[in-house]
């Protein structure tokens, strides 16, 4: 459950104190007891000092950014600090807290937040007890006028859509089909403000979405189509920002079958794509960001059923593309171009799609960046690369020259789904270019989306990614 959070007022009464500066000392918190501050002072290790006391009636953990020059590395510094103060928080069962910060950027405040509030998440539904897991911080506190009430509500609903983001990453498929997908994304809507339309299989086929339902074909759940829109009423933007995400809910690889040991376990994560945009649409909606987005998310699972479609097949995008598939486990991009095809309809200014794409975009850069593609102009991916280092889920550009395009040429249709064994994540993308005709940006974050194991306020298994990076770039664009 994501922790309250407000603004501290002379009712406020809580007995632990976190406080995050730029350097301890003497000079910077002249409020704290002078042996905490000693012991503060030489004591300091990691950049976290985790258990003074005074006199056994208050609790003060101090973090520091002293180590760090830049400023989005000092803000992502004090987010990982905030990742190890919440183990301790969590570790005395401490319920509320106080923060407070002596730093010279407020944005190390606002990072510090967030990381707390980020590393206190957990998915826990299918726990029996769960009263033996939660985390324990309920309420968080920060130091009356350090920052406004419009932002302290704009991190708890960016946050809210992180949760919202890694909670649907981590439902297993027993639970969240496609059409369980939309579901959630018609409540979130009704919660944010944001409007949702989800077409089911006969309007999919009406729309001659190929390749959204030749994926669908090996299941028995149905596949959706799914539209989210906020359009306030005085956007600065006169035409729209289309998020488009991938929402494999599952993938075995289809006939394809996934070979390697272990390669199925976290594959309830490719829809990881479409949980980013979905957190993104109700973190942009609760906030009331005064831009013109839609979101577009096809859904289905991909299974080597009775009637799955087969290695050698020749199948048809709703733009008439011919697409002969060679791998059936290559099929998130066969998703993705009716989408993109879909987003034409709407004239963009900008097309941003998000997808668990290849596994070679994940081996190149491992869980620490996404790989990106675009045709935009240098001033809109700018933009969105400054936002990618504002939240360190860090964009590295690959190029998409024309040559890749001929790794896909195929002799009995139009183009291939897949490359060969060289440049897979390059070769993707040039592949959803051919669906493009407007300014584009493709981001794999094949490699982020889903830890295996413990990494600071990313936590473990789905991370959220995609949905901070969303954010920040539609609030600064």
């Amino acid at each position: 459950m994501l922790p309250q959070l407000s603004a501290s007022n002379s009712k406020t009464k809580v007995k632990t104190r976190l406080i995050i500066t730029d350097k301890i000392t003497s000079a910077a918190i002249p409020s704290i007891p002078k042996p905490v501050l000693k012991v503060a002072q030489t004591e300091l290790k990691n950049g976290i000092e985790l258990s003074h006391q005074n006199n056994g009636s208050e609790r003060f953990i101090f973090c520091s950014t002293d180590n760090f020059s830049k400023s989005s590395d000092k803000v992502e510094s004090s987010r990982r600090l905030a990742s190890k103060a919440c183990r301790i928080l969590n570790k005395y069962g401490v319920d509320s807290v106080l923060v407070s910060s002596l730093a010279s950027d407020k944005n190390i405040l606002v990072g510090f937040i967030e990381g707390l509030i980020l590393s206190n998440y957990q998915f826990h539904r299918y726990k029996a007890d769960k009263r033996k897991l939660n985390n324990s911080i309920s309420k968080i506190f920060v130091e009356q006028k350090q920052l406004s009430n419009s932002d302290i509500s704009k991190i708890k609903n960016l946050c809210a859509g992180v949760y919202l983001s890694r909670d649907v990453v981590n439902e297993p498929l027993s639970y969240l089909t496609a059409e369980q997908f939309s579901k959630e994304m018609v409540k979130a809507g009704k919660a944010a403000g944001f409007k949702t339309t989800v077409f089911k299989k006969n309007q999919i086929k009406k729309m001659k979405m190929g390749g959204l339902l030749s994926v669908n074909l090996g299941s028995e759940d149905p596949p959706t189509f799914n539209v989210m829109e906020w359009k306030p009423t005085k956007a600065k933007n006169k035409k729209p920002i289309v998020l488009v995400g991938k929402g494999v809910v599952y993938d075995t690889g289809g006939l394809s079958l996934k070979p390697t040991a272990n390669s199925m376990d976290f594959m309830k994560s490719d829809m990881g794509g479409g949980a980013a945009v979905l957190g993104a649409m109700y973190a942009v909606a609760k906030n009331k960001l005064p831009i013109h987005v839609i979101g577009l998310i096809p859904a289905t699972d991909n299974r080597p059923g009775k009637n799955a479609y087969v290695p050698g097949d020749v199948i048809t995008i709703s733009d008439n593309t011919t697409v002969e598939v060679l791998n059936t486990d290559a099929e998130g991009r066969l998703c993705l171009a009716d989408a993109l095809v879909y987003a034409k309809k709407y004239k963009p200014e900008l097309v941003i799609d998000l997808a668990t794409l290849t596994g070679a975009a994940a081996r190149a850069l491992g869980p620490n960046a996404i790989a990106g593609m675009r045709t935009c102009s240098d001033k809109q991916f700018s933009k969105l690369t400054e936002a990618s280092f504002n939240v360190f889920e860090r964009i590295v550009e690959f190029p998409l020259w024309e040559d890749y395009g001929e790794m896909l040429n195929s002799d009995i249709a139009d183009v291939k789904n897949i490359g060969g064994k060289y440049a897979g994540a390059i070769t993707a993308g040039k592949f959803l270019q051919r669906f493009t005709d407007y300014p584009w940006i493709h981001l794999d974050i094949a490699g982020s989306a889903f830890l295996h194991s413990e990494n600071s306020y990313r936590g473990k298994g789905g991370t959220g990614v995609g949905t901070r990076l969303l954010f920040n770039f539609l609030d600064n664009y």
